[in-house]
């Protein structure tokens, strides 16, 4: 255990004892939780701060390099330790155990395979690559020399991928000939050499060989194992300043161009693993397993950084939860006997729709935790996942932060704070969330909902957009000066639990008068026959705006009258200006793989738009924009 025993609470009253020094004494608090790491050189200040540039150093002036905490701190106290099991796409293969002492190696090999293509501090790498171990020790090599990682999710496409590379003007690309996903092979060489053809800034590639496609490398590229095969295994870390870029991280885009959140050293690595230790609840034995894709920030906090900087057990898994059949994931828990398990309600509900059969084969019983993350879970999915996979005996921490937010903010702490379905619960140490009304006041009540907004930074803050510093101010600290604003409405409830409502830039003004969208959706959700809805809004002759419902149902067949008892609903529960003009029957909505709503394609959709819809590559499932629009 990294951390002081003083500074994990056991239970509720410890929890609010250590909350309320983290917000009383912030500078005191993080310098005790900063204590828990190796530096190379200590820092002259804790945070030195001001919301109206905006800027945020923590733990100013302290040298440090995150994998020498990730990495070699553990080699020499538990070398032989698992850090990283990998489970293959398919079934028949074996399951790799990869020790922290092998990992290291790997990491310090492939840090000079960097160094021999002209890797230096400060360079960016794109890193486009299936969830294999070298994805992992890619990451981590990039941090061991300096450079500054831009992983792009390997189900991009090539324009989605050039843009990311062109904007952060990365020198090196690492890809591999393909992906195994499912029964399916993915070509990512050729999307890569599509993507270059529209970026300058590259000056080699490097391919990991991953599905013998037989593929002949064009000029500036070369094999992984080749260039592996050139160097030894002995690489010292360089040393960074706490507030050297770490990684740049593109958010999905649900608005406009993506913006490449740029992330430190220092203080990235103390509220990730401060975190982590914190909400899993993880012991030293444990095994946890997180099933995002590195590629989004949460791969990037839970399944590489907070993990191994605790010394943890932390897997990865190739494949997708469907295939061979829809129990892969619980076949996987007993396989490896899993005891964190940390996923999102778009996986939660899709396989809460198959029988129970896939999950009763399975032997669920190391199971001690569960956790949601991505979007705020439903009643429906939260007690399915309660009763069938935790059998009522496992916490389930349903966790709100994002990609700018580096770590989770607002969650329960397994086995420490009590959980409520649908809740978010109670904030992290040192996080101070605060709700304005309509007119960006604060207020302190209860049992009312409002607009989120953070009081005071927290370690983990992106530092900037990456090339457009005015960008970052204006969307997160312009709208509420001096606090950085998500994006997202809350509810808190009389207990001080958080619950989130969705994006609050979802107001749509219906005749004059600003309806919110969420507490809308909520209402249709209630109908017994819905599963899930989307409202967005668009231009209307009479109201200036109208309200455009999509809507999926549980049922197909009992369509009679329910787009009548579905504005009944809303005319009773909020009233008859809330009723959208029009309800469509869908059979899914446009997500992100984080389990974002893509809310400008429907708005696209509701505007009677039918292509156009920019790119729809980076959606789970990019199909259904077709379906929709052919049933508009």
């Amino acid at each position: 255990m990294i951390f002081k025993n003083n500074l994990i609470p056991k239970n509720l009253d410890e929890y609010h004892n250590l909350y309320k020094q983290s917000v009383e004494n912030p500078e005191s608090f993080w310098a005790d939780v900063a204590e828990s790491f190796n530096w190379n050189k200590k820092w002259s200040k804790v945070v030195d701060f001001d919301f109206s540039i905006p800027s945020f150093e923590w733990f100013k002036n302290a040298k440090l390099n995150i994998t020498e905490n990730c990495l070699d701190r553990h080699v020499e106290t538990h070398p032989d330790k698992t850090a990283i099991i990998f489970e293959p796409n398919d079934i028949n293969q074996t399951a790799e155990h990869i020790s922290y002492k092998e990992l290291h190696k790997r990491v310090c090999q492939f840090s000079n395979v960097l160094k021999n293509n002209n890797i230096q501090k400060g360079d960016r790498v794109c890193i486009y690559l299936p969830m294999v171990p070298e994805l992992a020790i890619a990451v981590l090599a990039c941090a061991r020399v300096g450079a500054v990682h831009s992983v792009v999710f390997a189900g991009f496409s090539s324009s989605a991928l050039s843009a990311r590379i062109n904007d952060a003007s990365c020198k090196m690309v690492l890809t591999s000939d393909g992906s195994f996903r499912g029964n399916k092979t993915i070509d990512l060489k050729s999307i890569v050499d599509e993507a270059l053809k529209d970026c300058n800034c590259v000056d080699s590639v490097i391919v990991l060989n991953r599905i013998n496609s037989g593929i002949t490398l064009n000029q500036n590229e070369k094999w992984w194992n080749d260039e592996l095969d050139k160097v030894d295994d002995n690489f010292p870390a360089e040393i960074m300043d706490s507030e050297d870029p770490l990684f740049i991280l593109y958010t999905s885009g649900s608005t406009g161009k993506p913006k490449g959140m740029v992330h430190s050293s220092g203080g990235y690595m103390v509220y990730t693993a401060y975190s982590f230790k914190n909400v899993f609840d993880y012991d030293d034995d444990d095994i946890y397993w997180c099933t995002a894709d590195i590629g989004w920030i949460t791969g990037h906090s839970y399944i590489v950084y907070g993990p191994l900087l605790n010394g943890a057990t932390t897997m990865m898994f190739e494949g997708v939860p469907s295939y061979p059949d829809f129990g892969r994931f619980w076949e996987i828990c007993e396989k490896h006997k899993v005891n964190q398990f940390y996923t999102a309600p778009t996986a939660i509900r899709a396989l809460a729709k198959h029988p129970l059969d896939y999950v009763n084969k399975y032997d669920l019983s190391s199971l001690k935790v569960l956790g949601t993350v991505g979007e705020p879970i439903n009643e429906e999915a939260w007690n399915w996942y309660n009763e069938n996979i935790g059998k009522n005996k496992c916490p389930i921490v349903d966790t709100w932060w994002q990609t700018e937010t580096g770590g989770i903010m607002i969650t329960s702490l397994a086995n420490v704070t009590d959980g409520k379905p649908t809740f978010a619960t109670k904030p992290m140490m040192g996080i101070q969330p605060v709700l304005f009304d309509e007119n960006g006041n604060e207020f302190d009540d209860n049992n009312k909902n409002g607009i989120l907004g953070i009081k005071y930074p927290w370690p983990s803050i992106a530092r900037t957009i990456y090339g457009n510093h005015v960008r970052y101010k204006n969307v997160y600290f312009s709208a509420y000066p001096g606090y950085y604003f998500p994006g997202d409405g809350a509810f808190r409830d009389e207990d001080g639990n958080y619950r989130i409502t969705g994006r609050v830039d979802d107001v749509v003004i219906v005749s004059g008068h600003n309806l919110g969208t969420a507490p809308i959706e909520d209402v249709i959700n209630m109908h017994e026959n819905v599963v899930e809805s989307a409202l967005v809004g668009y231009p209307h002759d009479i109201k200036g705006n109208a309200l455009y419902a999509f809507v999926i149902l549980k049922d197909d067949s009992k369509i009679d009258d329910i787009k009548t008892e579905i504005n009944q609903l809303i005319s009773k529960t909020i009233g008859p200006i809330a009723k959208p003009e029009k309800i469509q029957l869908v059979p899914g909505l446009p997500k992100t793989r984080s389990g974002k709503i893509m809310r400008r394609i429907l708005r696209k959709i509701a505007c009677g738009e039918k292509d156009n819809f920019g790119d729809i590559s980076t959606l789970l499932n990019p199909d259904i924009v077709n379906e929709i629009v052919q049933g508009s």
